[in-house]
């Protein structure tokens, strides 16, 4: 009979990537992210309120882009529809990775600045679109809701 230990170690594992192959990753070159922001500036802002998982509010200025353009892995077109699920994962040239959700971000002439918390929002970040390597995008699938945008 196998020990209590022996199963969890057994069953994490199965579960981990369970998870991590469950949500499908999709792709953006830095070139497609600055020309869906083409022409928006901080004035393009909308206030929104969000309800968490267990109904709690979040008010917060995010970004008016409602359809993201994107790739699958195999280099299919594919059109996600925002919201406060929408995950957008940066990797540098250096490797270092950055967690923003999508409707937290903003593209302005050669930075990306972006809010890496949704109940934090002084966690910034930004960086330079010439210093990233890879953008993807994922649906978090986390129980995030607009209630008005």
């Amino acid at each position: 009979m196998k020990s209590l230990i022996a199963v969890k170690i057994e069953i994490i594992p199965c579960l981990s990537l369970l998870v991590l192959t469950s949500c499908t990753s999709y792709y953006l070159t830095t070139e497609s992210l600055k020309s869906q922001f083409n022409g928006a500036d901080s004035t393009d802002l909308i206030p929104v309120i969000v309800r968490g998982p267990v109904g709690e509010q979040y008010n917060y200025l995010a970004n008016s882009i409602s359809i993201i353009k994107c790739i699958d892995r195999n280099g299919n077109a594919i059109q996600l529809e925002n919201s406060p699920s929408i995950e957008m994962r940066v990797t540098e040239k250096n490797d270092k990775r950055t967690i923003f959700y999508f409707d937290r971000v903003f593209v302005n002439d050669s930075i990306l600045y972006g809010v890496q918390s949704r109940f934090v929002s002084s966690i910034r970040r930004t960086i330079k679109l010439k210093d990233i390597k890879k953008i993807e995008i994922q649906d978090g699938k986390k129980n995030f809701d607009y209630i008005s945008k």
